[in-house]
């Protein structure tokens, strides 16, 4: 045998130019990259590399990952997870601080941005999810202690708690925008919001114990909305400008339409909502356009050890007569490992990579 017939054969993507090569990973499904990356180091770097996310972006080919914020009962960490990718299991990101307490978390296509936190503070940060590395963000024009935030029409707003201010930012230009910061009129007593910022029809929906507001950017507007407030909704999210929530205390799958202004009961799903009458409070996430609720299996109590949480994902459907009709993709387990085994959900997110 001749010594070029001993020769092993050559990768075949390494002859092709870089383009090329990231052209064919990036359609490549994400669930199949942990197989393809043992095929050798140059695959492995490939399907970890910036490149080939941006590349999926560029075709496509994106695909939507949840990602949850846990906080861990026994020392309050709060710790971010993402669902592995082919695996019923919610995995520890390495390497990152825990987020501040009372912080305000938003995710925008494949970042994740994190203002704030329970002192006074001016910080920002965010975390690309393509190769989840924090990077630092300019400091916020006022500072604030328990933001809200919300995304809309490229930028995120944050509303702050004390000499309550909103404030814009540009997420094209990674900017604040001075001229959007504005502070709220006196005498609404827009204090003590809730994490739970929607937005509906270019207009976005935040509550505190007391009031449902509304806020229109365009016109810096601010208003009340006591049709909303009439349910204790919270933990909610918007698919298609109708809001979402799952009503504990009766156990109903809400929305809201600001349209209408009117509440109804989402149909069809009475049997998902009795599998999970005694599990964790739930969040709800807009999902791929569709409408998914996570919480943690086996009870209420914060004190109870757990070691999974439910997902599902639910299709809907507005019938004649203006009913809201759910239908169950899929649900399932996911596995969780937390330290001492007692945990409490405090966001589920929608990223895009």
């Amino acid at each position: 045998m001749s010594r070029a017939e001993k020769q092993p054969p050559s990768d075949p993507i390494t002859s092709l130019p870089e383009d090329v090569a990231f052209d064919i990973l990036a359609r490549v499904p994400r669930r199949d990259y942990p197989t393809v990356s043992l095929v050798s180091k140059l695959f492995r770097s490939l399907v970890s590399s910036p490149e080939v996310y941006a590349r999926r972006s560029s075709l496509g080919c994106a695909e939507h990952c949840l990602y949850v914020s846990v906080r861990n009962v026994e020392n309050s960490d709060i710790r971010l997870y993402t669902r592995s990718i082919g695996h019923h299991r919610l995995a520890l990101i390495p390497g990152h601080p825990a987020l501040p307490c009372c912080r305000s978390v938003v995710a925008v296509g494949s970042r994740i941005y994190v203002f704030g936190g329970v002192k006074m503070t001016s910080s920002a940060f965010s975390i690309d999810c393509r190769s989840h590395t924090v990077q630092p963000l300019p400091s916020m024009p006022f500072p604030m202690c328990e933001p809200v935030a919300a995304f809309m029409d490229g930028r995120i707003y944050v509303f702050g708690c004390d000499d309550f201010y909103s404030e814009s930012k540009n997420t094209e230009t990674q900017t604040w925008e001075p001229e959007m910061t504005t502070k709220t009129p006196t005498g609404m007593e827009i204090v003590n919001l809730r994490k739970d910022a929607v937005v509906m029809g270019g207009k976005m929906y935040m509550r505190n114990h007391r009031k449902s507001f509304v806020y229109d950017p365009k016109e810096s507007k601010w208003g009340t909305d006591e049709v909303l407030h009439s349910k204790p909704w919270g933990k909610a999210c918007v698919v298609d400008d109708v809001l979402y929530y799952q009503d504990s205390r009766k156990n109903k799958l809400r929305w809201y339409d600001p349209k209408q202004r009117c509440w109804g009961v989402v149909k069809g799903v009475e049997e998902l909502l009795a599998q999970t009458l005694d599990f964790g409070y739930i969040d709800s996430l807009c999902y791929d356009g569709k409408l998914a609720l996570v919480c943690p299996k086996g009870g209420k109590s914060m004190e109870q050890v757990r070691t999974e949480v439910f997902l599902a994902v639910i299709s809907l459907e507005r019938r004649k007569g203006g009913q809201v009709w759910g239908e169950v993709d899929h649900s399932c387990d996911l596995g969780l490992t937390v330290a001492g085994g007692k945990f409490h959900i405090m966001k589920a997110l929608d990223v895009v990579v």
